[in-house]
């Protein structure tokens, strides 16, 4: 079997993926730093690392070169979760097997889409259309749930309760579901009881504290002849909700006020925490951003050479850092594409047929955020060097007569 080491302090993060993945007979191990994380991973030489790098980031670099210097250990891939990460930081990163770094709040269908890539195993994941959406308003929970039910986002929904109490520092939590556009039937059973059992998971929710907005006979006759929520609440009226959790010294009359500053306003700024409850397919394609399907974490190289041998050993000995290097044969290839690639390091050739090494360094100038280019040229006079470095080179190294 498949095996997993998660290093997270964070519990929504850990516990979930831990009991999504032993759910599909993964093997898993969690640890709650980089330094209990570290002992466990020489150990149980996982085939997979999820790592979260919230600690700083030279203790991160630290961790990551421990694990590189044991050939035991420098095999595990890696996957890299945190807040975003500078250009730089990607760069410095990229040596040390990691596979993507997802920023956090992850989209989580796209990250146990990757998991399964890795670990050559499949993953199911519920793909039923489902908008579940959470707000925060003083002890207040408020859950919004159109479209369908979807068992992936309602068992993540159980962790993200428990986030939010704990973030807002509510003593008292009040829930309340609103369910207003669903229509289920007896198929929808099971995934109904999976719904109100998470909400209700979390020990410091009490079912009295639970009011279910809905005006379908079903949800209504579940939860009224099921004896584990038997203390939950279900109307179709909104107001009478909104009177019963505000604070009793609120002195509003006006009922869409009230409603308005209750329902439809949140105080906890949407912070959504670890994950997102919106997935890669709630998302349109003109919308998603480029970092949600996570960001590929190797050095991008682009060699210019008329020499195809020297392409060649180039590449090779870039592939031994984990980058990846695309071929140009000439510099009119290279200058048509970078305004649609990126890349973080150049290797150029001076002495071309054609548009030259300068004239290249020329064009770089001109980005916003040029690459770092690295002469590898047969010219060894003097000026020509100084020629190059003055154009935003960074070093010049000469050509080996037989490469």
């Amino acid at each position: 079997m498949k095996q997993v080491l998660i290093i997270d302090e964070t519990p929504l993060f850990r516990d979930y993926v831990k009991d999504k993945l032993v759910t599909d007979k993964i093997i898993v191990e969690t640890a709650l730093n980089h330094y209990d994380g570290a002992k466990k991973m020489h150990t149980i030489l996982p085939d997979l690392l999820i790592l979260d790098a919230t600690f700083p980031f030279e203790e991160l670099l630290d961790f990551l070169q421990r694990k590189a210097s044991n050939p035991n250990t420098a095999r595990i891939p890696v996957l890299l979760s945190g807040p975003v990460l500078e250009h730089g930081q990607i760069a410095q990163l990229a040596p040390y097997r990691i596979i993507k770094y997802f920023n956090k709040p992850i989209k989580i269908d796209v990250f146990f889409e990757t998991i399964g890539q890795l670990l050559q195993t499949a993953i199911p994941i519920d793909t039923t259309p489902c908008i579940l959406e959470t707000h925060v308003n003083n002890n207040i929970i408020f859950i919004e749930i159109s479209q369908g039910l979807n068992r992936e986002k309602i068992t993540l929904l159980r962790y993200r309760i428990s986030e939010l109490i704990t973030a807002n520092n509510i003593t008292a939590p009040k829930i309340v579901l609103m369910m207003t556009a669903l229509t289920l039937s007896f198929v929808d059973g099971m995934n109904l009881e999976l719904l109100l059992g998470s909400i209700l998971a979390d020990m410091r929710i009490r079912d009295k504290n639970v009011k279910v907005l809905t005006f379908d006979k079903y949800t209504k006759q579940l939860i009224a002849g099921h004896p584990e929520f038997a203390g939950i609440e279900t109307s179709t009226d909104v107001s009478s909700f909104i009177r019963e959790v505000i604070p009793k010294s609120q002195d509003i009359y006006d009922m869409a006020e009230l409603t308005n500053m209750h329902l439809l306003t949140a105080t906890d700024e949407n912070d959504e925490g670890s994950v997102q409850m919106r997935f890669r397919s709630d998302v349109s394609q003109g919308s998603e951003s480029a970092t949600d399907a996570g960001v590929d974490m190797y050095i991008k190289v682009a060699i210019i050479d008329d020499d195809s041998i020297t392409r060649a050993v180039l590449q090779k000995a870039f592939s031994v850092i984990n980058a990846r290097s695309e071929l140009f044969e000439n510099g009119a290839d290279f200058l048509s594409v970078i305004k649609s690639k990126s890349y973080d390091v150049v290797v150029l050739d001076i002495l071309m047929p054609g548009l030259n090494g300068f004239d290249i360094l020329t064009a770089l100038r001109d980005l916003e955020y040029p690459p770092v280019v690295i002469v590898y040229s047969s010219m060894s006079n003097r000026e020509s060097v100084i020629q190059a470095l003055c154009l935003g080179a960074k070093s010049s190294l000469i050509k080996p007569l037989k490469p």
